[in-house]
C-alpha cells in the first residue's frame, strides 16, 4: 500500500511558497512541516472507527506531544489520552485534559510520588504488570485509592504479565484495597502468532479474542474487569470489532509515517508530516547530501527489517529513485540516479519510517492550515523521558 503517485503527494497548492515562509520563520532546514487538513482527516477518521464500534477512543500522544493536537483529539471525540511518561501527563494535564491513562509501569517512589500528586488534579489510571510494582503503588498510596489496570503481554515480549499469570496476579492484586484495579491493556502492534505481520486484520482480531477471553476468565473469578483496553494504529480498525473490547490506544494515525504505510494502516497520500530538507552537497551523479541526519530523522525504524523491508530512513517525495540510505548526524545520504536532476540549495521532503520518534527531535514543528497560513506549535512534550 506504500506506493504512491509521488507527484500528487500531500496535495499543497504553493508547497514551495509555504516552506520559503516557514525557511522566513524558522531560520531554515531541516524542520517538520504538518499538513492540518491531513491531520484533521487522520483524526476524524479514527474518531468515527471508535464511534463506529462504540468503543472508547484514548489515543497515545506520543506521536505528537502536543497540547493543542491532544486537544483537537478530544473535541473530534476522543474520551481522553494515553501516555507512557509522568511527565509527559503533566503537560498534558497543563494543557487541558482531564483524563488521563499512563500506560507504563512506574515503580520507583519518585515517579509514583509524582503520579500521585498529578491524580489531584485528574482522573489518573496507571499501568501495572508485576506483584512488586502493585505492591510499591499500594505503599505509596496509602489510605488514598489510585485506579489501575493491568498490563498484558500478548505477544510483543516487553511489559506486560504473561498471558497465561495474568489471573493469578489480578488475584492477588485485587487484595490490596487502596488499589482500584479496574482493567486490563496491551500493546501488541502487528503481531499475528507470536510474530510481526502484514496482515493486519487477523493480527487486530486475534488481539481482540485473546484479551476478552481473558476478560472472561477474570470475571469468573469475579475480578472485576470494566475496561479491555487495546489497539495500535495498525489494528485498531480491525481490534475495535471485536465484541468485548472497550478501548482503543491507537496514537501514529494522527500523522501516519511510512512505516504505516508500508504495514497498509495508510497511503503514503495520508501521512501529514514530512520532514523539509536542503540539498547541501551533489559530490557525485549518483549522491546527494541532505542537511538532516541522525539529529533530525528517528533511526529506530531502519531499512532492511523484515516484515517490512524498508529502503533508506524515509520515503523522498517526488524523487521515486532517491533513497534516503545513510545518516550521520549532521548529514543525510541519498542514492539518486545519475539523471537525478536535485541541485544544491534544492528543498524536498520525506516522510519518515517512524515518526514518533522524528517528532521527538524537533522543538517545534509548523503546521500549515488550508488557507495557506503557517503555525509555530513547540512540541512541548519533547523529551520527557521521566
Amino acid at each position: 500500500m506504500e506506493q504512491s503517485d509521488s507527484s500528487k503527494f500531500l496535495s499543497w497548492e504553493g508547497i514551495r511558497m509555504v516552506s520559503r515562509s516557514v525557511g522566513d520563520v524558522s531560520g531554515g532546514t531541516p524542520y517538520l512541516l504538518i499538513d492540518g487538513a491531513k491531520m484533521e482527516r487522520n483524526i476524524l477518521k479514527m474518531a468515527g472507527v471508535a464511534r463506529g464500534n462504540g468503543v472508547t477512543l484514548k489515543p497515545h500522544v506520543k506521536t505528537h506531544k502536543m497540547p493543542g493536537i491532544a486537544r483537537e483529539q478530544v473535541e473530534a471525540g476522543a474520551a481522553g489520552i494515553t501516555v507512557a511518561k509522568v511527565s509527559e501527563a503533566e503537560v498534558m494535564a497543563d494543557g487541558g485534559m482531564e483524563d488521563i491513562f499512563i500506560a507504563y509501569p512506574l515503580v520507583t517512589e519518585a515517579k509514583i510520588r509524582q503520579a500521585l500528586r498529578l491524580s489531584e488534579r485528574v482522573r489518573l489510571v496507571v499501568g501495572v504488570d508485576s506483584l512488586e510494582g502493585a505492591r510499591r503503588l499500594s505503599a505509596a498510596v496509602e489510605d488514598r485509592t489510585l485506579e489501575i489496570r493491568l498490563e498484558v503481554d500478548t505477544g510483543l515480549r516487553r511489559t506486560g504479565v504473561l498471558y497465561d499469570e495474568a489471573v493469578g496476579l489480578a488475584g492477588e492484586i485485587e487484595g490490596m484495597g487502596n488499589l482500584d484495579l479496574t482493567g486490563i491493556y496491551t500493546y501488541r502492534g502487528a503481531v499475528l502468532g507470536g510474530s510481526k505481520t502484514l496482515e493486519l486484520e487477523k493480527a487486530g482480531l486475534e488481539e481482540g479474542h485473546l484479551m476478552v477471553s481473558l476478560a472472561d476468565m477474570l470475571r469468573e473469578r469475579g475480578i472485576r474487569v470494566d475496561d479491555v483496553s487495546v489497539g495500535s494504529t495498525p489494528t485498531a480498525e480491525h481490534v475495535a470489532k471485536v465484541d468485548g473490547v472497550t478501548e482503543i490506544r491507537p496514537g501514529t494515525y494522527v500523522f501516519y509515517d511510512r512505516m504505516q504505510a508500508r504495514l497498509g494502516a495508510c497511503s503514503l497520500d495520508e501521512c501529514a508530516a514530512v520532514v523539509v530538507c536542503t540539498v547541501i552537497s551533489r559530490p557525485a551523479p549518483d549522491l546527494a547530501v541532505i542537511d538532516g541526519g541522525s539529529k533530525t530523522f528517528a533511526t529506530d525504524v531502519g531499512p532492511g527489517a523484515e516484515p517490512l523491508n524498508l529502503e533508506g530512513y524515509g520515503h523522498v517525495v517526488g524523487y521515486p529513485g532517491a533513497v534516503l540510505e545513510r545518516l550521520t548526524e549532521e548529514h543525510g545520504m541519498l542514492s539518486v540516479d545519475e539523471d537525478c536532476d536535485l541541485e544544491v540549495g534544492d528543498t524536498l521532503q520525506v516522510i519518515p519510517n517512524h515518526i514518533c520518534s522524528t517528532v521527538n527531535l524537533h522543538d517545534q514543528v509548523y503546521l500549515v492550515g488550508e488557507d495557506g497560513v503557517v503555525e509555530e506549535t513547540r512540541v512541548a512534550a519533547r523529551g520527557k523521558v521521566r
